[in-house]
C-alpha cells in the first residue's frame, strides 16, 4: 500500500467551500479510480490556509499513471484546483510501522 501525501494551501476565507469541494471530489472522482483504498483530509490548526490530503493507493502506479493519466484527474482539478494558492506538494510514502 502507498500513501500519497498532498499538502494543499488555499485562501483561508474559502475554507468551508474548499472543504465541501475536496470531499465531493474525492468521493465522486478519486474514489472511483483503480487502486484507491481510502483517504483522510486534515485541516491545520496553526496554519488556517493548509490542508493535508492523504490518499491510500494499492500501488504507486495506481496514482501516478492510472489516476493522473486519466480524464478523472482533469475532473478532480476542475473541482479543487480553483482553490489552490500554489500547486500542492505531493509525495508518496511506504509504511514502516504502525500501532494497533
Amino acid at each position: 500500500m502507498i500513501l500519497e501525501h498532498c499538502d494543499i494551501e488555499i485562501d483561508p476565507s474559502k475554507g468551508p467551500q474548499f472543504e465541501e469541494a475536496i470531499l465531493r471530489g474525492v468521493e465522486t472522482v478519486i474514489a472511483q479510480s483503480k487502486g484507491f483504498r481510502g483517504f483522510k483530509v486534515n485541516h491545520s490548526m496553526e496554519s488556517p490556509s493548509r490542508y493535508l490530503l492523504l490518499i491510500y493507493w494499492e500501488t504507486l502506479e495506481n496514482h501516478t499513471m492510472d489516476f493522473r493519466g486519466s480524464a478523472a484527474f482533469a475532473d478532480w482539478r476542475t473541482i479543487v484546483g480553483p482553490f489552490f494558492i500554489k500547486p500542492p506538494v505531493v509525495e508518496h510514502f511506504t509504511l514502516v510501522g504502525k500501532s494497533a
